[in-house]
């Protein structure tokens, strides 16, 4: 669509001229400084995807966020009207748990689990005290998962063909 620009941050679309995200309130433009600690979130549900599209704006957001240095990925994925957790929710912390096991993301924190008191969290805000400021700590959010991105560079060919052709994480 002409006129439309796309927050780099959490991926939603509005008619281009603002300087900055009407959702996340992000500045328009790179979203990556060049060093220090970088975060990034990217909404994987934004229009409301089938589960396969969100897959893979997981894939291309972790792909991106490790080519680009950032360090901990946000990801929201919404918990699902059903109160049992949505399906988006069910296959991303799958196809992650997927990428971990092979070594392409580093670490997975649930939004449930995000809280000062638990072991991988502490050992998230020793390494990178900025997460202290994060909106979501402490909040037992089930819609989002943090993902610590690796420190080598992703190959997003290869990841991509290795979900696309290993489905065995769909089990």
């Amino acid at each position: 669509m002409a006129g439309m620009a796309v927050c780099e941050v959490c991926g939603n679309e509005w008619p281009g001229g603002s300087a900055t995200c009407p959702f996340c309130r992000q500045p328009a433009g790179p979203a990556y400084p060049e060093r220090g600690f970088c975060q990034r979130t990217v909404n994987l549900e934004a229009g409301r995807p089938m589960a396969a599209v969100a897959l893979a704006r997981l894939t291309e957001a972790v792909a991106e966020s490790s080519r680009q240095g950032v360090q901990v990925l946000t990801l929201i994925h919404g918990y699902g009207s059903s109160g049992k957790g949505g399906v988006i929710r069910t296959e991303c912390r799958k196809a992650l748990a997927f990428l971990k096991d092979k070594g392409q993301i580093r670490e997975i924190i649930a939004g449930e689990d995000f809280h000062r008191k638990t072991g991988p969290v502490k050992a998230l805000l020793q390494r990178f005290p900025q997460m202290s400021a994060d909106r979501n700590l402490d909040r037992a959010n089930r819609g989002i998962t943090l993902v610590v991105v690796s420190s080598a560079l992703l190959c997003l060919a290869q990841m991509c063909s290795t979900l696309q052709t290993d489905t065995t994480w769909l089990l």
